[in-house]
């Protein structure tokens, strides 16, 4: 057994307790041992691509930034709108230095503790202990800015907003202290993010993550283009001006982008399945998905973007 494997099975077994012991931390966490996501599978984003990079260096040459006379910060913040490519930056960062990937839900993290009523400082104490147990991994608390997301009804006026940001400050502050894990948070809403967790010691490098339009979301609706006919092991798309595609509106993320081609896809599928000839997708098939989406979005009232999957 390789030692890469023995860290990913110890890993794997210590978070398991963990979870089993302070069940209300573990449900708003998750912990992907072995991530597997490069930079490249990321459209665009050169520029937060190139942050990730050199924040890698921490883990993968740490004596790098000594020979430069400085250090690495104790923590990265990645600020965008829904579905710009956050939580996949984060998790390139973890596949680039071989550490595993904990995704911190910090919205379902707050409302867990919240009703679970346990005492903050078990649950910290726990927090502490387990990482100096964990191998070094790759910590993403996403959606700092809490009170805004729409997990929980944006703006939540009756959250004790008080003692959760002692209790989450002190969650972040913990794990930036152990000097061994990579620490990366994220916020879509950086106009009310509260000015503590950016105050030094915290998330000191701020990244913004916004797509560069069209060329961003073409290059991305191409990676997914060439992944999905990689998994038919056909041929599935024809030929498409893709950036008259993409300038049919500026509404959608690169997240929502993604969504509509794979709804545009699941159609094709629908329509083989009843047996007719769906035939190659063409630019025409996403005028369909981008008119929902558009009254979606209005009747709804969705908040910005989707997942970037």
């Amino acid at each position: 057994m390789t030692e890469q494997r023995i860290r990913i099975e110890r890993a794997q077994n210590l978070w398991s307790s963990f979870t089993r012991k302070l069940e209300p931390l573990g449900n708003g966490m998750h912990l992907e041992a072995e991530p597997k996501l490069d930079l490249a599978d990321i459209g665009g984003l050169a520029g937060p691509k190139e942050e990730i990079a050199t924040y890698a260096c921490a883990a993968t040459s740490p004596r790098v930034y000594e020979e430069w006379g400085t250090q690495p910060p104790t923590g990265m913040l990645l600020m965008g709108q829904r579905g710009s490519g956050k939580t996949l930056l984060a998790r390139a960062l973890s596949t680039q230095t071989s550490t595993s990937f904990l995704h911190i839900e910090v919205p379902r993290l707050v409302l867990d503790v919240i009703h679970a009523g346990k005492k903050a400082s078990e649950m910290v104490h726990g927090w502490a202990q387990i990482l100096d147990e964990l191998p070094q991994l790759t910590v993403f608390f996403d959606e700092l800015e809490f009170s805004q997301a729409h997990e929980i009804g944006t703006r939540r006026p009756d959250l004790p907003v008080g003692p959760i940001m002692d209790f989450l400050l002190e969650l972040i502050d913990r794990t930036i202290v152990t000097g061994e894990h990579l620490v990366v948070g994220a916020t879509s809403h950086p106009d009310t993010l509260r000015p503590a967790f950016v105050a030094p010691g915290r998330f000191e490098r701020i990244v913004e993550v916004a797509a560069k339009l069209p060329d961003d979301v073409v290059a991305a609706l191409q990676i997914h283009t060439r992944a999905a006919e990689k998994r038919a092991g056909r041929r599935l798309f024809g030929p498409i001006d893709w950036e008259a595609v993409v300038g049919t509106t500026r509404d959608a993320s690169i997240g929502d982008w993604v969504r509509i081609l794979h709804a545009v896809l699941r159609r094709k599928a629908r329509l083989a399945a009843a047996g007719e000839d769906p035939g190659l997708v063409q630019a025409e098939d996403f005028k369909v998905e981008i008119t929902r989406f558009m009254q979606a979005l209005r009747r709804l009232r969705l908040p910005e973007g989707g997942n970037y999957v």
